[in-house]
């Protein structure tokens, strides 16, 4: 189960999310018998076949940031790269493409992304090597492929979902699609692994206020938690526009897309609301950072890496990651507060990392013609260092 994972693997979320932890120990046993959403159901077995057919069919993936990626990864003739997030593969076939007789490891969690990395792999036969699995179980993966650690040239990790998993409404992240409240990137491959639907049915109203505050810095966490249990008493919420018009009838009718993006465009209320769930049902920020230790281990002296991220949860941790802060020791999930200007100064002094050399100081954040192109690119912001 979500938590049984998540507080072995980051201890600091044990205070974080004690109210939701104990809900989910107590509602566990019902989880067998219940609605369960979208992790089960007629024809459910066969929808990851029909995923990779309709991706293979059109182009997925549209790369974040690839001249900025492919410029501080600095990949070298005959190097091994490894990308931690293959998805539709653009950064992979980029690379492929401009660097001659490198070999890319292709990882990710999701088997649709790894039925396009086997159909790549054909195409250049040799120099890309698929694998289907998280953050956390790489080191095991790359072991059983006699990788050893310290051997990496250059790592990318591209965080969050994936533009096929927000396009492919069967698969349950996108509010503007109406699909199964399903939201696990791992698709089939964890049959016991809950879904979206099962948090939001089955988890108290103070379990689910906790995780709207924690992943979605949601400032309205009580109501919408409040509106949730009131909607799933009349019927269970198993469908995305469900859950998005639950979210937005707590509001009125002017907050609705009061909110902007950083487009200035009109944002739904639910936004937050769906981030904080896919977040919580894909333990994003412990894969993250388990995927961080894994470059840290697997990475050659003055080997590079690359990090893409998508929001602030995701930033503030590769930020403290890079810099040497204990972790287990940090809270990650509250904002940065504020000190004095003294304060700060010092805090700058011993922002140098035994382990990492930053090839840039301030965060790098995509130029307003790549905005232009792929708006869903907007947010994302690049870190990049050194392995020292």
């Amino acid at each position: 189960m979500i938590f049984h994972m998540t507080v072995r693997s980051y201890p600091m979320m044990q205070k974080t999310h004690l109210a939701a932890r104990r809900a989910w120990r107590r509602l566990r046993p019902r989880l067998n018998s219940c609605f369960v959403g979208a992790s089960s159901g007629p024809g459910h077995e066969d929808r990851s076949e029909d995923l990779s057919a309709v991706s293979a069919e059109k182009p997925p993936h549209t790369p974040v940031m690839l001249k900025e990626v492919l410029q501080y990864l600095d990949i070298q003739p005959a190097q091994v790269v490894l990308d931690m997030t293959f998805g539709g593969g653009g950064h992979t076939k980029a690379i492929l493409s401009t660097v001659p007789e490198v070999t890319v490891l292709a990882l990710d969690r999701d088997p649709t992304a790894i039925s396009l990395a086997q159909q790549l792999a054909k195409e250049h036969f040799g120099r890309v090597k698929p694998m289907l699995g998280r953050f956390s179980e790489l080191e095991d993966l790359l072991s059983n492929m006699n990788v050893k650690p310290g051997s990496i040239d250059a790592v990318l990790l591209d965080a969050g979902c994936s533009s096929m998993q927000m396009d492919e409404a069967e698969r349950g992240f996108s509010l503007s699609k109406d699909g199964p409240l399903d939201m696990r990137m791992d698709g089939d491959r964890y049959p016991d692994m809950p879904c979206a639907a099962d948090v939001v049915n089955t988890l108290d109203q103070q379990a689910l206020a906790s995780i709207l505050t924690a992943y979605g810095e949601e400032r309205h966490a009580r109501k919408i938690a409040s509106a949730i249990v009131e909607a799933r008493r009349v019927s269970p919420i198993t469908r995305t526009q469900q859950l998005a018009s639950v979210v937005a009838g707590s509001f009125p009718p002017a907050v609705l897309y009061a909110r902007k993006d950083r487009l200035n465009r009109p944002a739904h209320v639910a936004t937050k609301t769906f981030q904080a769930l896919r977040i919580f049902v894909n333990d994003e920020l412990n894969e993250l950072h388990a995927g961080l230790c894994a470059a840290q281990t697997l990475l050659k002296p003055s080997g590079r890496l690359c990090v893409i991220t998508f929001h602030s949860l995701e930033d503030r941790l590769v930020k403290r990651f890079l810099r040497g802060d204990d972790l287990s020791n940090l809270d990650h999930f509250s904002q940065r507060k504020q000190g004095t200007k003294k304060e700060n100064l010092s805090h700058e002094k011993s922002d140098r990392s035994v382990y990492w050399l930053p090839l840039r100081r301030k965060v790098i954040t995509p130029e307003k013609d790549d905005v232009k192109e792929n708006p869903r690119g907007r947010s994302s912001k690049l870190r990049a260092a050194l392995r020292r």
